[in-house]
Order: structure tokens, then C-alpha cells, then sequence
């Protein structure tokens, strides 16, 4: 892990954070003492949907139909 002093990463910003972009961790040092860290964020991976297939599959609908409940209303309406 490079050590480097918050002067010199004042300094030099966009090649750090180059070096962190390429997975490298660096500690920040102030008056001698870490006081902070820079390392690439955690891989990214898109979130998992579980399967709903058999869980819609088992859902019953009571009575008629949507379609059928919309015909019925609009002959009622007429």
C-alpha cells in the first residue's frame, strides 16, 4: 500500500487516482498518522430478481376474468 502525504496528493490528484483505479489502495498521511484511505470501490453486480414463474403460476383468480368484469360494465353502461 504507497503511503502518501496530503501535500503531495494535492500535487499530483489525477495520477493517484489513476493508480487507484487500477486497484491499488493508498493511505493518506497527515502529520505522520493515517487519516485516510483511497481503494476502488467494490465490484458492481447488478441485483438478482428471484423467479416468479411458479409463484404467477400458482395465483387463482376468483370470479371472472378483467376482460370479461370490462365487457360486462360497459353493456351496463349502454
Amino acid at each position: 500500500m504507497l503511503q502518501i502525504n496530503i501535500k503531495d496528493l494535492r500535487a499530483q490528484l489525477a495520477q493517484f487516482i489513476t493508480q487507484v483505479e487500477a486497484g491499488e489502495e493508498i493511505a493518506i498521511i497527515r502529520r505522520g498518522k493515517v487519516v485516510a484511505r483511497l481503494m476502488p470501490p467494490p465490484p458492481q453486480t447488478p441485483p438478482q430478481f428471484p423467479d416468479l414463474t411458479e409463484f404467477r403460476a400458482s395465483i387463482k383468480l376468483k370470479g371472472e376474468g378483467p376482460l370479461e368484469t370490462l365487457l360486462h360494465l360497459r353493456e351496463e353502461a349502454r
